[in-house]
């Protein structure tokens, strides 16, 4: 018997799909329809009258920034109603002064003489800069230590910022190329000076005249070591020279020191003293105490260093019969 197919129930179980379009275009990709508008359907706004446009907001001229300037600070500036005088114009332009009437040559010629300007290329001459602050009317007031006067030196640098003798004798306290170790030391001799008590001079081994007081030593560290190494710096030095009296024999001649070498002898000394002294202690700083204890001990005539201060002194008065040898 054949399967009973009935059309009504078909239809309830047949699903009937739509054909769909291969070509579509995805959503992305799709344009928006474009629209050309017209002046008639909206014109363009309208600027005020009372305030320029983009274009309208220009930089004025170098002449009239010139002129305006000139009115602010007093100076006066060039005149922008009067035209440019044909003299200038023929000055710029040295093709046309030949063509030129032979007055305005002239002219021309005694106005700016060969190898000299009508105008200055300096903002400031050298003379203007030199003033002073009571000129100038800065307030001083209210500085722990005043301005410096103007001009300022050549040697006010930063390579200059500390004495001579205290950049001496750091450099000499400085051991293999170590300048940090030999500024603390230096710092460290200058503090212990500084709070040291006044020292005892010594009248059988003044110090240099015209030094202040004992008592005043100690507010000026620096002071007191520069005191302390010229009082004890020899003044000469014993130079061997061979064959000055004959036969191959040397004579010692006495020869004048410079001030550096006067001073770098004297620390020289001072370091040689202080190395032999046994150390009381250890630390960084102990090196640094007992060379302010040397110069202390200078001040006071205690130190060994005036005993050969003395001997080299003596041994150069009694060579002094030698400078009149002459060399054979």
């Amino acid at each position: 018997m054949p399967p009973r197919f009935s059309l009504l129930r078909l239809g309830r179980h047949t699903t009937i799909f739509s054909r769909t379009s291969q070509s579509q275009t995805p959503i992305c990709l799709r344009h928006a329809p474009h629209r050309t508008i017209t002046a008639d359907e909206k014109p363009l706004p309208k600027a005020d009258e009372a305030t320029a446009g983009p274009n309208q907001e220009q930089l004025p001229h170098v002449s009239e920034e010139a002129a305006s300037m000139g009115k602010i600070t007093g100076e006066g500036g060039p005149e922008i109603e009067q035209g440019t005088p044909v003299q200038e114009v023929l000055k710029r332009d040295e093709a046309s002064q030949d063509k030129a009437p032979k007055v305005m040559q002239e002219q021309i010629q005694s106005s700016s003489p060969n190898g000299t300007r009508s105008f200055s290329t300096c903002t400031r001459s050298r003379q203007e800069a030199v003033i002073s602050f009571e000129d100038s009317g800065l307030q001083t007031s209210g500085h722990k230590f005043e301005l410096p006067a103007l001009p300022i030196p050549a040697n006010m640098h930063l390579k200059y910022r500390y004495a001579p003798i205290v950049k001496q004798v750091t450099n000499l306290l400085m051991r293999d190329g170590k300048l940090s170790v030999a500024q603390r030391n230096m710092a460290m001799i200058l503090n212990h000076l500084r709070t040291a008590s006044p020292p005892t001079v010594n009248p059988d081994r003044p110090l240099l005249p015209g030094s202040p007081p004992a008592s005043h030593l100690p507010l000026n560290p620096i002071l007191y070591l520069t005191l302390a190494i010229d009082s004890v710096a020899p003044l000469l030095r014993l130079q061997s020279q061979k064959g000055m009296a004959g036969g191959g024999v040397a004579l010692q001649m006495p020869v004048p020191l410079a001030l550096r070498q006067r001073r770098r002898q004297a620390v020289m000394w001072i370091l040689d003293s202080v190395s032999k002294k046994p150390s009381r202690g250890s630390g960084r700083g102990s090196f640094a105490q007992k060379i302010a204890e040397e110069v202390i001990a200078i001040v006071e005539g205690r130190s060994g260093v005036w005993d050969r201060r003395g001997g080299i002194h003596k041994l150069a008065v009694s060579a002094r019969a030698n400078l009149s040898i002459r060399k054979r």
